[in-house]
């Protein structure tokens, strides 16, 4: 089953991991509070832009 399966991700998230692979892989690794966490930021992304801010934090 892959990680962008999960009907919790919003789509938006999803899409922005799948462009980019490196996020994926540590977003895939996280425990499910740290994934939560990243998932409760991701419902309050404005637009694109936030949203690949978020992915692209992953890798910080």
């Amino acid at each position: 089953m892959s990680i962008l399966n999960d009907k919790e991700i919003p789509i938006g998230l999803g899409m922005a991991l799948s462009q980019n692979l490196d996020a994926m892989q540590v977003f895939a690794s996280m425990d499910e509070g740290t994934r939560n966490r990243v998932i409760q930021r991701s419902h309050h992304a404005q637009s694109k832009n936030d949203m690949q801010n978020i992915v692209s934090d992953l890798l910080k």
